[in-house]
């Protein structure tokens, strides 16, 4: 008999099209990743965790744009069995390896987003802005635990803006949400933005430019991810607080020139 666990155990029909297509765009829409059953089960266990670990109780109000954007809960699957089952899923793993065209990936550590009704913007954004590592062989899988039309602030893309050295500069803020809207459009990259069904997911390169919309839909919008990393990717020296920051609490240990293969960076995937 299948069981849930089982199931993140299998390949996904990954085509030499679709690899071509994310190397292109720097991201890509998948369909029917995983079962609605499945969802149901992880969905029930990554929301009660997020409820239990969250530490963001301010009024919408009175947060930042970053903190109105969502709630963000990092490395759950160090508080529940269950989500570590998700979180170190084979078959996302797999997928992840396969689009970055490396032979095998690890953890760089897991985010649950949730978008509160009435929450803000995603202002525009690259995620290796925050990374010191040493390549770009890195892939964030984006996983609504709901179905999420337009109205819940799916994540949208600007194809192509992975080779965009602009912004890069820039953490999520106000101001990369202003700058970034106007270089993106002066330089023509086309944005995709669409809903998506239950079992539809999105991988996406560190460097790719992203956002999300405000959620009006009087629902919270539950949004699970996994960020994954070459696993022969490499520290490199830190440039600024926030990387040092990330390494203390994503690497720890690691010193510059070497695989982050802490207790919190496994490696979840290796072609055999």
């Amino acid at each position: 008999m299948t069981t849930t666990a089982d199931s993140l155990q299998t390949a996904y029909p990954l085509t030499a099209e679709t690899v071509a297509r994310f190397r292109e765009d720097g991201f890509v829409k998948l369909s029917q990743v995983l079962d609605p059953d499945v969802l149901a089960y992880y969905e029930k266990e990554i929301t009660a965790k997020v409820k239990e670990v969250n530490t963001q109780h301010l009024p919408l109000e009175e947060r930042t744009t970053y903190g109105r954007a969502f709630l963000q809960v990092a490395n759950l699957w160090q508080h529940s069995e269950v989500v570590k089952e998700f979180v170190f899923s084979q078959r996302l793993a797999r997928i992840a390896a396969a689009l970055l065209e490396v032979d095998g990936v690890r953890l760089y550590h897991d985010q649950a987003l949730y978008k509160e009704s009435g929450g803000g913007i995603t202002p525009w954004h690259a995620d290796q802005y925050y990374w010191p590592l040493s390549s770009d062989r890195t892939v964030t899988v984006w996983v609504p635990l709901q179905e999420t039309p337009l109205e819940m602030g799916p994540l949208s893309f600007a194809r192509g803006s992975q080779h965009f050295e602009f912004g890069r500069d820039l953490p999520i803020s106000d101001e990369s949400e202003a700058a970034l809207q106007v270089a993106l459009a002066e330089h023509d990259f086309p944005l995709a933005v669409e809903p998506f069904a239950l079992g539809d997911v999105s991988f996406h390169t560190g460097w790719t430019f992203h956002r999300a919309g405000a959620n009006s839909s009087g629902a919270p919008r539950a949004v699970m991810t996994v960020i994954y990393m070459d696993a022969d990717i490499r520290l490199t020296e830190p440039a600024n607080d926030q990387h040092r920051s990330e390494v203390e609490n994503w690497m720890p240990g690691t010193a510059v020139g070497e695989v982050p293969a802490s207790p919190l960076n496994p490696e979840l995937y290796r072609a055999s």
